[in-house]
């Protein structure tokens, strides 16, 4: 080889020596900039308290700053959206969960694909959704709701959140399931739904447990059972939908975070590490299951078959129902 070839191989190998040495010394200061999460829930809701609960303990293990930006607007596409026009280096990452699971089989015309655009980094939250009903109320548990609807279909409402979410959709899973005939009625948010219950405008509803807390405590509803396919930790003494007799039956909500699909495989390494550790202090998830929610810290992998199973899930449900895409 001559003089010329031999120096062109040595500034090549010099040169990958050095992005080499770059990326490690960059790894070994991470952080070098805030980290951003960018979120499709409101300010002060359950799961944005949380959200900043976990960032004030993570800056103080990375010795950095973590910034949560929240955008719910457009039902959350605006935030997904921000976080694919942010540079794939890490630094941003997006807040999904399963209603962006939900969204898939929703919108005609999503500007996003959860699974092609998205790399899962690490697991936040789950929690169960939960059936409760009017402390006054003669149901006295779930079984007791199941043989009042068959004994007169087409009578009992069950009052949810809005048409497409969680909670819509997991009274309808249930009335598919359970094989039952009543009507389901959808309110704005969550107010309203407490509103209605505590009214006796509705026979049961359907809604988060973090929603719901402070009306259980203060005994002004009775929680009838839990979607999940265990006894929720918070909850040991309210039995699950399975326990009702629909033996297959659970929804799980969740969330997780997810970085763009370019993001450099050490830098989803290096997040997961970060968050994995950070969610397993005892005092933020003391802190989590006053809000009824648990910890998830999982892996990578997990996290996407989360996902994909989620997206197959609802879009059954979603085309069972009926539900007219937006």
């Amino acid at each position: 080889m001559n003089r010329f070839g031999t120096t062109l191989r040595f500034a090549s190998a010099l040169c990958m020596a050095v992005i080499a040495a770059s990326a490690a010394d960059a790894q070994s200061r991470f952080p070098t900039r805030p980290i951003r999460i960018v979120s499709p829930f409101a300010a002060g809701s359950v799961s944005d308290v949380s959200l900043r609960l976990l960032a004030d303990k993570l800056g103080a293990q990375i010795k950095g700053q973590v910034i949560i930006d929240n955008q719910p607007r457009a039902g959350g596409i605006a935030a997904v959206t921000a976080v694919l026009s942010a540079p794939p280096d890490g630094y941003t990452v997006a807040l999904l969960s399963s209603s962006t699971a939900i969204s898939v089989s929703l919108f005609k015309h999503l500007p996003y694909d959860p699974l092609r655009d998205f790399v899962p980094v690490c697991g936040f939250t789950s929690f169960a959704n939960i059936f409760a009903t009017g402390a006054a109320s003669r149901y006295r548990s779930l079984g007791d709701v199941i043989t009042a609807a068959r004994s007169r279909p087409g009578v009992l409402n069950v009052g949810t959140t809005t048409v497409g979410s969680t909670n819509h959709l997991t009274a309808t899973l249930f009335r598919s399931m359970a094989g039952l005939d009543f009507v389901i009625v959808p309110y704005r948010g969550p107010p309203e739904l407490l509103t209605a219950a505590l009214r006796n405008d509705v026979d049961v509803i359907v809604q988060s447990y973090g929603a719901l807390r402070p009306a259980i405590e203060d005994h002004e509803l009775r929680p009838l059972a839990s979607t999940t396919a265990d006894r929720a930790s918070y909850m040991p003494d309210v039995p699950t939908v399975r326990e009702a007799g629909i033996a297959s039956f659970e929804v799980m909500s969740w969330n997780g975070f997810f970085a763009p699909t370019k993001t450099p495989a050490d830098m989803v390494a290096r997040l997961n590490r970060e968050f994995f550790t950070v969610l397993q202090d005892q005092e933020l998830r003391r802190r989590f299951a006053e809000f009824g929610l648990e910890p998830l810290g999982s892996t990578p992998a997990w996290l996407g078959e989360r996902m994909a199973s989620e997206i197959e899930k609802w879009a059954h449900v979603v085309a069972d129902a009926g539900i007219e895409k937006q």
